[in-house]
């Protein structure tokens, strides 16, 4: 598999919309900050707590003095309850009210006692008068975080109280600001706003449930942009391998998965289309295989058929007592009985040959073989054959061509064989001609006759198994075989054979150059 680009990667689409994803969701959370900071402002009509002390207690102040008997333990609910700040509103008395429920019961109890501790000081509310300021300001205040307040100094000539009668008071956090609620122009009491700001549980309570919508939402978007972006094509892609991987598991040899795209899913599919590739090439080939073996079983069949079905019948014959054959009658069938033999012992022989050779079960030895010498055996064993039809024989061997590299006894063979196919179909008074010559990739041995050639359509055929041209060859005896056997010896000496027609049938073998061959001749 090539080596893919960093930037058309999966993982690089991958960490692409994670990023777009976060960004997303920053924007978001911005989105929400402002929001949330608007409305928090919305939620407190003054910039200060002493401001919002003062507006409050000119609120209740107004109200008080319209009716005296106002019930503030729901009216500040209802007009101050969306204020986020939580406030206190504590009576001369020592009631307490606030705009929240939820203000600790400890809390109370340290405003209400820092306000009896105020009621016994000499102008009664505040030390500094009765105008807005922090209360429980300097040490000893209820909001001093010090180590603890000391006892207000009762007035010159009254007795100190024991320190064991009263209990020291509750602090609530360091300071608060306040602001006095004035009725009649005589204070009654005070609006306390409590440090620390809105609590956390009553801005989510307040904002929760619109804000967890909104964050639902655009998790939800988010999610749905990474599935449809990155992981949606990366899926439809995968389920078009998975489809074409379950067709051709089917049978379907030409089921192939869309490869387009430069990331691991395309590679993944090329890969799976090469391996479609190649198993449908190896399953044809089986096919062809199956079916090339089927075609020779049922050539040898009838290879086999032809020999015996004449012997069997001229044996039959002679073995009929009631039959009275002359002595040159019984002569004639015995002779063609024993050629029939010859003839199929030949055509048993080739294919055990032509089995070995191919499939590896002969080794070649690798010899300088002289060519001349092949040439001149060629010739005698066809001699009788040349002078009765009167064809000539001619050898020529070019300079440098003397000698090639092989098996000597399977290179005689092979030649035997072409000179025996040619002597078959040249005429009387034709000729043949064996050839040696110097190629570029080696040496090359021709066999050439001045017959009427192969048909054009023939010749990718010619080297198959029993396959015959015309009826000529099989009335000559020829087993079919010959020209394959010539086939697997070049093939086994690494060579190549090829024909055409130049003026009659050319047949040319061309071996590789020589090298180091094991023994010489």
């Amino acid at each position: 598999m090539s080596r893919l680009q960093w930037h058309r990667s999966l993982y690089w689409r991958i960490a692409l919309g994670l990023f777009a994803f976060l960004a997303l969701m920053l924007a978001a959370q911005g989105a929400l900050f402002l929001w949330m900071t608007d409305r928090i402002a919305g939620s407190m009509p003054a910039r200060s707590p002493r401001r919002l002390a003062e507006l409050v207690a000119t609120d209740v102040s107004a109200a008080m003095n319209v009716n005296a008997n106002l019930d503030l333990h729901s009216y500040l609910p209802e007009q101050f309850g969306e204020i986020l700040q939580t406030f206190v509103v504590i009576m001369r008395d020592g009631r307490t009210f606030s705009n929240h429920n939820d203000v600790p019961e400890p809390l109370l109890e340290a405003v209400r006692e820092e306000q009896r501790s105020m009621n016994e000081r000499p102008r009664g509310f505040g030390r500094r008068g009765d105008g807005p300021g922090r209360f429980g300001d300097g040490p000893g205040g209820p909001f001093d975080a010090g180590p603890g307040p000391p006892r207000p100094r009762p007035p010159d000539g009254e007795p100190r109280e024991p320190d064991g009668d009263r209990p020291p008071p509750r602090r609530p956090p360091r300071r608060g600001e306040f602001a006095p609620i004035v009725v009649s122009g005589m204070p009654i009491g005070r609006v306390i706003v409590l440090p620390g700001g809105p609590s956390f549980w009553r801005i989510l309570t307040r904002l929760g449930p619109t804000m967890a919508p909104v964050a639902a939402g655009v998790l939800v978007v988010g999610m749905m942009v990474i599935a449809f972006v990155v992981f949606g094509p990366a899926r439809r892609r995968l389920l078009a391998v998975q489809d074409a991987t379950e067709r051709l598991g089917a049978g379907d040899l030409d089921a192939r998965a869309p490869d387009n795209g430069g990331d691991e899913v395309a590679a993944v599919a090329r890969s799976f289309n090469k391996m479609a590739v190649e198993l449908a090439s190896r399953a044809r080939a089986l096919e062809a295989s199956d079916n090339t073996r089927r075609q020779l079983l049922a050539d040898v069949s009838h290879e086999l058929m032809t020999p015996l079905t004449a012997m069997r019948g001229y044996i039959e014959t002679l073995g009929m007592s009631e039959l009275q054959l002359d002595p040159p009658t019984r002569e004639r069938y015995l002779r063609i009985v024993t050629d029939e033999t010859h003839r199929l012992e030949s055509i048993i022989g080739d294919l055990l040959d032509l089995a070995r050779l191919e499939g590896g079960g002969t080794s070649m030895r690798r010899e300088r073989v002289d060519v001349k010498a092949i040439f001149t055996r060629v010739a005698a064993r066809h001699e009788r054959e040349l002078q009765e039809r009167g064809v000539r024989l001619v050898q020529r061997v070019d300079p440098g061509a003397e000698v090639v590299v092989g098996d000597p006894d399977r290179l005689e063979q092979a030649l035997q064989n072409l000179a025996a196919n040619a002597l078959r179909h040249t005429p009387e008074g034709g000729e043949i001609v064996l050839s040696s010559s110097v190629v570029p990739d080696g040496s090359m041995l021709g066999v050439r006759d001045t017959g009427p050639g192969i048909p054009e359509e023939h010749l990718p055929l010619i080297f198959e198994r029993f396959y015959k041209v015309d009826a000529a060859r099989k009335a000559a005896g020829g087993s079919g075989l010959g020209l394959s056997i010539v086939k697997a010896i070049v093939e086994q000496h690494g060579g190549r054979i090829s024909a055409r027609n130049d003026n009659g049938a050319l047949f040319e073998i061309v071996l590789p150059p020589e090298t180091d061959p094991v023994s010489a001749s």
